[in-house]
This record gives structure tokens, sequence and C-alpha cells, in this order.
């Protein structure tokens, strides 16, 4: 399961942390090419993310860098991840953790390019989801995912609701869910499992709401200055929270209805 960050960072650069001042249509303006962008770079992240996938399980040279075939005590062979795939897996959590901690003396292209980086390892983790499910279900999943998360997106923008006061709710549920997953590696149970997958995806679809409209509200609140570092850093992180948001969606539903490969 992906993780996702919050990435709240304050700097004294101009057009930073300033008063929103400028006229209201202006503002408004601003704020949908702001949006604009931010899902364009999530759109392109995952685009890059399923072209990687793609290429690790249907190219063999490529494929056997990250698996090898192995057999089971049965004489059957299944695919292996290696060393390599491992490291693709872990990357994420890197990155994460320099641009939590970092992010004030990181450069707009730097944090573009961990941001590229992020979505190229987790494209090589995810790839495994071929070799457990059936195509036909993993495409049927990604179309349902995409529309739950398009609409609760748009109910975040939209709405005039305050979602603030789901944010402790939903950190708590994150939590929940993270112990639960790592309990359920030693008590193997699937009742836990589809509890934590059914948990998982509302608490997902609240936080995809809920981001939305954080996005939204800070947009307003700062007024970010077009063309500046702070502005290209903030479009990409943020679309790297809304990714993270589909990714784990994504991941959760595809084990409540993905259909397991006849092997498995």
């Amino acid at each position: 399961m992906a993780l996702r960050p919050d990435y709240r960072f304050t700097t004294g650069a101009p057009g930073w942390g300033r008063p929103a001042t400028a006229d209201a249509a202006a503002v408004d303006a601003g704020l949908r090419a702001y949006m604009l962008r931010v899902y364009n770079w999530m759109a392109s992240g995952l685009l890059l993310t399923g072209i990687v996938a793609m290429l690790v399980v249907s190219v063999p040279s490529v494929t056997a860098l990250f698996y090898q075939a192995v057999p089971t005590a049965s004489g059957r062979m299944v695919m292996a991840p290696t060393i390599l795939f491992w490291i693709a897996a872990l990357s994420p959590l890197a990155f994460m953790l320099v641009l939590m901690f970092g992010i004030n003396r990181l450069s707009k292209s730097a944090v573009q390019a961990l941001f590229w980086a992020f979505c190229v390892c987790m494209g090589a983790s995810l790839s495994n989801l071929a070799f457990r499910y059936t195509g036909t279900s993993i495409a049927s999943t990604f179309f349902v995912t995409a529309g739950m998360y398009a609409a609760v997106s748009l109910y975040g923008y939209t709405t005039k609701a305050d979602l603030t006061r789901m944010g402790s709710f939903l950190l708590m549920g994150l939590i929940g869910i993270i112990i639960a997953g790592i309990v359920n590696i030693f008590m193997q149970s699937s009742a836990l499992q589809f509890a934590i997958s059914v948990i998982g995806v509302i608490v997902f679809l609240g936080l995809t709401a809920y981001d939305t409209q954080r996005i939204k509200a800070d947009y307003i609140e700062y007024a970010y200055a077009e063309g500046t570092d702070e502005a290209g850093k903030r479009s990409a992180l943020d679309a790297l929270t809304l990714y993270l948001n589909f990714i784990n969606l994504f991941q959760f539903l595809m084990q409540l209805m993905g259909v397991r490969q006849s092997s498995e």
C-alpha cells in the first residue's frame, strides 16, 4: 500500500504565503488554471506509472530485471520479485522523506524530477498485479476507480461544506489500516483483509474529497504567484497527494473486485 504524505511547507519567498488581495475574478481564473495543472500532473503521473508497469510485464528483458521464475513445491512456476523490484517498491518512501524534510532546499526542477521518479518506481512495484489478477479485472477496476475518484474530487471542489473536520478521522482511519495490515501479515485472515479493503476504500475516497478542498482553499488563501518556483513546486506536490489517493484507492478496490489468475 502506498502511503500519502501531507506536504505543507513555508517560505518567505515573494508570492508565497501572502494574503489574497487580488481581484476575485482573477483569483478564480488562477484557481482553475492551477487545479488544471495539478490534475494534468496527476494524470501524466498515472499514465507514466501504467506505461512502466506494462513494460515490466510485457518486455521479457525488463521482466527479468524485476522478476524471476521459481518452482513451487508442487512444481508450478511462479514469478518471484528480485532485489531490484524491492528497491523500486521501497524507493517511494525515500522520495517522500526527501520531499517532506527537504522541500525548502529543493529547486522546482528537483521536486518535479522526484515526482516522475516516484511514478516510475510505483509503476514497477504495481506490475505485480498483472501476475496476480486477470487483465480484464485490472482494466475494469481502473475505470471504476477513475469514476469514483472523479465524482468525489468534484464534490470536494464544489461543496460548500467544510471538510477539514474530516481530516483527523481520516488520519485515524489511515493509521488503523496500517496497523491492521501489519497484524494481518501474521494472522492471514481473509475476513480481516476484506474489512481492511472496505475501510481503505472509504478512507481514500474521503481523503480525495478532503485534499481537493484543501488544495483549493490553500490556493485561495495564499494566491500563489504564477511562474514562481514555489507555485511550480506546490503544483507537483499537490498532484502527488492526489496521485497517491488514486493509487491507494485502486489497490484496495483491486482486493475487492480483482479476479485472480487461474494459477493463483
